[in-house]
């Protein structure tokens, strides 16, 4: 009984079980990298609105201290009060209340 020698059937199997491989690594390779920039836009986003809420932290900081001083307490009473020092005198328009 002589075998028949088939040359190139496990080579030509090998071949295409590795360009498989191949394939789906690129593939995968793709769908990482477009993940990557989703996430990388994301991320700058998110500095973004770090960056501002830092700036609007400054601002109520500064705020705070400024309603803790007489001179806040003075310009609350004047606008929202119409109070005035005993020798101040108010000068007002025709049709202004």
């Amino acid at each position: 009984m002589r075998r028949k020698n088939k040359k190139g059937t496990g080579t030509g199997i090998i071949v295409f079980v590795v360009l498989c491989i191949f394939a789906i690594v690129a593939f995968g390779k793709l769908k990482l990298e477009e993940e990557k920039k989703g996430l990388d836009r994301r991320l700058e986003t998110l500095q973004t609105q770090i960056n501002d809420e830092n700036e609007r932290s400054k601002e109520i900081e500064k705020l705070e201290a400024y309603s803790q001083t007489k001179r806040y307490i003075e310009d609350i009473a004047r606008e929202q009060l119409g109070l005035v020092y005993e020798d101040e005198i108010i000068i007002r328009e025709d049709g202004e209340k």
